[in-house]
């Protein structure tokens, strides 16, 4: 007798502005299953994907495709980010008793956990919150500086933040460690209430400033792209950071040749290892070269770190099967799983990955905090920091050298 599939869902936005990096994220889960499927799937029962859109990712549009899946009968949900429904999916999946691991990267999901543990045992975020951003990526600024690698022209750096609270942690959390490090801000957080469509007006604001960083901590990359084609037309002498999706391939598709020198930066994202590269390969030849590995990898390693936990327990249960997907919680929190984005390790509290060297030193306990320089639009990112999964060398910005 054929045995019966295990459904699991994919809360993945396919439409509107975050449509590229939903494609990777659903593209992620589908190879997982594949792969899990040839091995014999959670204890010989093969995994069964079923996706809904969530659009723009409003708490309407997810509770909608989160109550769609549950519907289905999901097992467990999986998802790269939704972020702007804040947490709000966590109701009807905590209703439903089922697993769900996701990389929304926000603080809130730390507050949501803890405020009820019991309720909200199934949910977990399977990369580090976006707080670790900002200190982060001061203390790399400050390694490149210390470590001779640049010679920055002042202390100073210029902080803008899209509309959304992810992207305006992020710039709050740099501001808050920048004097620590020897670095001043310009001014506080510029906070985009809306993204302009002529930057040129702020670019000059900055320039009259004088900073040696500009970092925005908006997130999608059309409209980073669109950004960096007007910072493009007349470069301001800085070494400059894009949030998290200029790594995804539309943003090099976009810009070309100027990408190159763009300092990039996420917390879930692919080390440059021989466990990366073989995945970077694997995911290329199955997706084709247009494809992004280095965020299709947040879907896939959840499904894998969820099979085996599932495996462990004796398998899978539905909606209503709280008390064995209890026992397959408990298990993910005791289990680190070095994925191929490195190590996933959840911390008991806060149910999130715990990075690396932002909250551990230790590299084998902590999920990296990847910084990628751009380089040529046809060639892999460089992965220039943290040791030791660095695999190449900064490099100064054409329009830094040329100066």
């Amino acid at each position: 007798m054929k045995p019966q599939p295990i459904p699991v869902g994919g809360l993945v936005p396919l439409t509107t502005s975050a449509a590229s990096d939903g494609r990777e994220f659903q593209r992620g889960i589908v190879m997982a299953c594949e792969e899990i499927n040839q091995r014999g799937g959670i204890l010989g029962r093969p995994l069964e994907p079923i996706f809904a859109d969530t659009g723009s990712q409003t708490a309407h549009e997810t509770i909608r495709a989160t109550r769609f899946l549950i519907s289905q009968g999901v097992h467990a949900i999986f998802a790269g980010y939704n972020i702007g429904a804040q947490n709000a999916e966590y109701e009807p999946v905590a209703d439903a008793g089922i697993l769900y691991i996701h990389c929304n990267t926000l603080l809130q999901h730390h507050d949501t956990v803890m405020s009820d543990p019991a309720r909200y045992f199934g949910c977990f975020m399977a990369d580090p919150a976006e707080y670790w951003y900002g200190q982060g990526f001061i203390k790399f600024l400050s390694w490149l500086r210390d470590s001779g690698q640049w010679h920055p022209a002042s202390d100073r750096i210029a902080i803008v933040s899209g509309p959304k609270p992810y992207s305006i942690v992020i710039a709050n959390a740099m501001k808050q460690s920048a004097r620590q490090f020897g670095w001043t801000p310009v001014f506080p957080p510029r906070i985009l209430r809306r993204l302009p469509t002529d930057w040129r007006p702020l670019l000059e604001e900055i320039r009259a400033a004088e900073p040696a960083v500009l970092a925005l901590t908006h997130f999608h990359s059309g409209d980073l792209a669109r950004f960096h084609l007007q910072f493009s037309e007349d470069p301001l002498p800085v070494l400059l950071y894009l949030q998290y999706g200029a790594l995804h391939r539309v943003f090099s598709e976009m810009v070309g040749e100027k990408s190159r020198g763009v300092i990039i930066g996420t917390v879930i994202g692919l080390p440059r290892d021989e466990i990366g590269w073989k995945f970077f390969h694997r995911y290329k030849a199955r997706f084709g070269p247009g494809s992004t590995p280095e965020i299709g990898c947040q879907t896939y390693n959840a499904v894998h770190h969820y099979t085996l936990a599932a495996a462990m327990a004796g398998g899978t249960a539905g909606p209503g099967g709280i008390e064995h997907n209890r026992k397959i919680a408990r298990i993910l929190c005791d289990l680190p799983y070095r994925s191929v984005s490195g190590t996933i390790r959840f911390h008991p509290q806060w149910q999130a990955a715990v990075p690396y060297p932002d909250a551990t030193l230790d590299a084998s306990l902590g999920m990296p905090h990847l910084f990628y320089q751009l380089r040529g639009p046809e060639d892999p990112a460089a992965l220039i920091a943290p040791d030791p999964y660095r695999d190449a060398a900064f490099e100064l910005p054409p329009w830094l050298s040329r100066g």
